[in-house]
């Protein structure tokens, strides 16, 4: 039996980053809806913010999908690579709005 190489955890590190990608969203989420109504301090250009940051997010991530594709990885490799860019933003959108305001 020939080995590929395949690292036998990739699947499970590639599910908890997609599930900790999705959990900083929904945090980003609740912290924006809780701006926009008034209960948290928010900038004014929150609302911009928001919708300008999805086109280039969205991008990125399939242009690193598709470049991981075209590398030959696996399945599981391809959706990591997606995810990266996208958890890489969420990441930073929970440090800047939890961030106290001065």
């Amino acid at each position: 039996m020939r080995r590929t190489g395949m690292n036998p955890f990739q699947p499970w590190q590639s599910a908890f980053a997609f599930w900790s990608m999705m959990a900083e969203a929904q945090t980003v989420i609740a912290l924006r809806t809780l701006g926009m109504v008034g209960v948290l301090p928010a900038s004014p250009r929150e609302n911009h913010t928001m919708f300008a940051e999805k086109g280039p997010a969205f991008v990125e991530a399939a242009i690193a999908a598709g470049a991981a594709a075209m590398a030959g990885k696996s399945p599981d490799q391809i959706a990591h690579a997606a995810i990266k860019p996208i958890a890489r933003r969420t990441g930073a959108n929970v440090k800047r709005l939890t961030k106290p305001r001065t």
